[in-house]
């Protein structure tokens, strides 16, 4: 069975910092697409961060304009974890943050796409 737990979120003040993590059990996921997403109260869920591995280059990273230069995601294969470190945090990254795992590959920002979910971890930026 898989499962994607999450971890990290928290209230942190604006211009602040929050490592997230994203620990996956039941199967391995380092040649996956794996994805950030969150949902804002009465939003819908949007595409936050993705990667992806592919046999030329290894992995790669995608970000939604909004985290461009603030956000990195990474994964620690040996640990089976994935992570979304975000810097500079603005009252408007306020929402609660789902990783999500075995995406597709071209379509890595679409929700729907992707199979496994986690249950979420809140993040609250205060201004």
């Amino acid at each position: 069975q898989v499962q994607l737990v999450e971890s990290g979120g928290g209230l942190v003040q604006a211009g602040g910092s929050l490592r997230l993590s994203c620990e996956v059990s039941g199967r391995t996921f380092s040649r996956a697409v794996m994805g950030w997403f969150r949902q804002a109260p009465g939003k819908e869920r949007e595409f936050v961060a993705a990667i992806r591995w592919n046999v030329w280059s290894g992995d790669s990273t995608s970000f939604a304009d909004s985290v461009k230069g603030r956000f990195t995601i990474s994964r620690d294969n040996a640990k089976n974890t994935v992570y979304l470190q975000m810097n500079s945090l603005k009252p408007e990254d306020t929402a609660v943050y789902y990783c999500a795992a075995n995406g597709d590959f071209s379509r890595y920002y679409e929700a729907s796409y992707y199979v496994y979910w986690g249950q979420g971890t809140q993040v609250t930026v205060s201004s």
